[in-house]
């Protein structure tokens, strides 16, 4: 089964909500400084949201590791 490409960017954005807020908040807390966290997290979301979309869909060209599924026959 394939995965659209539409799916794979959805996850994509998904996860960036949570891991750019982690950053975020690690940035904030050690820092104190708003400017940086706004920087540091345009920065963040934009090359990991093209870095997790090109991965995923290298991934999703290769087989290894897939198991088939077999059909429910009664």
């Amino acid at each position: 089964m394939r995965e659209s490409h539409i799916r794979s960017v959805l996850k994509g954005v998904t996860w960036r909500i949570i891991a750019s807020a982690t950053t975020m908040t690690v940035v904030y807390f050690v820092t104190g400084d708003l400017a940086l966290v706004a920087s540091v997290g345009a920065v963040d979301v934009s090359a990991k949201l093209l870095f997790y979309y090109l991965h995923e869909r290298t991934w999703g060209k290769v087989r290894w590791g897939l198991l088939g599924i077999e059909p429910n026959i009664k």
